[in-house]
């Protein structure tokens, strides 16, 4: 927490209403154009109307007028993105032969749904985002940011609202990811569940299996856009950190989203 200079900013323009909208902007525009590349990528028939929507969705997210506008685009986007998200797990479902019949949990995936996961896609999806935040919130600390001091998050007591913000454009490259490769290469399989009233929940060994599928993400290379050479996605999101430390201080005028083709 050496950069007092930063972080001074970084205060001074969470204040600033216009500052705070255009840098949502790029946030959900990166977000929903990652959702749309996994989909293209990985889906078995890439649904092409969704598709279009979630296009037409990135022009409307530009436009924004509010932050609530935003929040409404990004929940149509997200509810799009997850109607269509059973369709990228292509392990053969239901597992039921292989269960004990009391329990017949399966990756039959539906739609997101959290506190608590009612299923354990859900529970792979809310434990992924739970990591995701915690990496970004060590790397804004580390970097010399405030992580609790958001602009698309508003700021509210515990929660590492700067960290929520970085980790928008990556919530599909690294935790959605992670998880196709964790069902589809039988990493985790159904019976790493374990049912309780409404929640399903992970077993110490789905635990692991889990764990194991989000750090290969990690660790994976691929190019960065901006700069041309190929880093670890963890190092990528410390030089998107950093890259809005320049923003912040002027350095640059718009925060280069990370997105993927």
């Amino acid at each position: 927490l050496k950069n007092i200079m930063w972080r001074r900013e970084q205060f001074r323009m969470a204040d600033r209403p216009t500052f705070c909208l255009n840098l949502a902007r790029q946030l959900v525009v990166g977000k929903i154009r990652n959702q749309r590349t996994l989909l293209m990528r990985n889906h078995v028939e890439p649904p092409q109307a969704a598709l279009r929507f979630l296009r037409a969705l990135v022009g409307e997210a530009d436009r924004a007028k509010s932050l609530a506008e935003l929040l409404g685009l990004e929940g149509l986007a997200a509810r799009t993105y997850f109607e269509n998200f059973a369709g990228m797990i292509k392990v053969d479902r239901p597992y039921h032969s292989e269960l004990d019949a009391a329990q017949k949990l399966s990756f039959d995936f539906l739609r997101r749904n959290r506190r608590p996961p009612r299923d354990p896609i859900n529970a792979l999806l809310s434990l992924g985002y739970s990591l995701l935040a915690k990496d970004l919130t060590i790397t804004a600390a580390s970097v010399g940011l405030d992580p609790y001091l958001g602009f698309y998050h508003q700021p509210r007591f515990g929660r590492a609202s700067l960290a929520l913000d970085l980790m928008e454009p990556f919530r599909p490259l690294i935790v959605d990811s992670a998880i196709l490769t964790a069902v589809n290469q039988r990493m985790v399989t159904p019976q790493h569940f374990i049912a309780a009233g409404d929640s399903v929940a992970l077993t110490p060994e789905g635990r692991k299996g889990f764990f194991g599928a989000y750090e290969q993400r990690m660790d994976q290379l691929v190019t960065h856009p901006l700069f041309g050479y190929r880093v670890s996605y963890r190092r990528i999101l410390e030089i998107q950190t950093r890259l809005l430390a320049r923003v912040l201080m002027g350095e640059i005028l718009e925060y280069p989203v990370f997105v993927t083709r």
